[in-house]
């Protein structure tokens, strides 16, 4: 064997040892993945985050993946002559959108389901619906009334316990019932953060459109790597984060105040981002850790 590729054979060994603890720590551990935006857009960005979540389930973790639509509702929602409105970044939802959204989430949902199995891991796709998983009322946005959008009050998450205890990976479609069993689509990311909570999970990774977070986002030398709940609120209080980072930094910081012990917002246009972030010494995104950590990353 020449040189060159001995020294390729050694640095991906290199990389399997470095990935060793972090396997050890995490093993039997719970992971939720919001899984949305352009990574789910894009065929190839969309099989490699397929192919992490498998190979986390295939190494002893136990991942749960808690996707979004948005994209594909909005183009359904205009095929059917409607045009997609938003309140305060949520989708005004009458009751054909609410159909619609449903019918797409679903769709969305079991095309997940066959990629994982695809790649030799059984999985199960739900919706909030199936065993009163995400229990809501009607969010308002602004004080507006925005329709079928629900805010979550409940989360009963031992259909999730029965399916990892059989060893299936859930992918869970962010639909709620209220207690009149009307039918609310639900923001994802409130989705993962309230299931993060309810299972104590060990790690909650959101995938997004940005490279993660940022002091000033017209300063590429402001990126944050790493920062503890207390800094992130002192972000939000300072006036720093604004747009749609705000409402998911606040969602980030309070599963840290609830029991989640990390939260990483990650770019989801980076292939393989969250093997990059949980198995390597350097990471690629933005950890939110609490506020006794150490400063090492774990």
């Amino acid at each position: 064997m020449e040189q060159k590729e001995m020294n390729m054979v050694l640095n991906k060994a290199e990389t399997l040892i470095e990935a060793l603890p972090y396997i050890q720590q995490f093993n039997r551990k719970i992971i939720v993945v919001k899984y949305g935006g352009s990574a789910m857009s894009n065929e190839e960005l969309q099989k490699n985050v397929i192919k992490d979540v498998t190979l986390l389930k295939l190494v002893g973790f136990k991942p749960i993946i808690v996707h979004g639509g948005g994209k594909e509702i909005s183009r359904w929602v205009g095929k059917v002559g409607k045009e997609a409105q938003f309140v305060g970044g949520l989708r005004v939802t009458d009751d054909e959108t609410m159909e619609i959204a449903e019918m797409v989430l679903n769709k969305v949902n079991k095309s997940l389901v066959s990629m994982v199995q695809e790649l030799g891991v059984k999985a199960v796709g739900i919706s909030g619906k199936d065993g009163g998983l995400l229990v809501c009322d009607k969010k308002y946005a602004d004080g507006q009334d925005i329709g079928f959008v629900g805010n979550i009050t409940a989360v009963n998450p031992k259909v999730l316990y029965d399916l990892l205890e059989k060893d299936f990976l859930p992918i869970v479609a962010p639909i709620g019932l209220d207690d009149q069993f009307q039918t609310y689509n639900i923001n994802a990311d409130d989705a993962a953060c309230a299931i993060a909570k309810a299972v104590s999970a060990e790690k909650l990774a959101f995938l997004t459109d940005i490279e993660g977070l940022y002091k000033d986002i017209n300063d590429k030398s402001s990126f944050i790597s790493r920062l503890t709940a207390s800094q992130a609120e002192e972000l939000i209080e300072g006036g720093f984060i604004g747009g749609g980072m705000l409402p998911k930094l606040a969602n980030c910081t309070e599963a840290i105040r609830e029991g989640v012990s990390r939260v990483h917002i990650l770019d989801g246009r980076i292939p393989h981002c969250l093997l990059l972030e949980i198995f390597t010494n350097h990471g690629v995104g933005t950890a939110i850790v609490a506020d006794h950590e150490e400063t090492d990353k774990s």
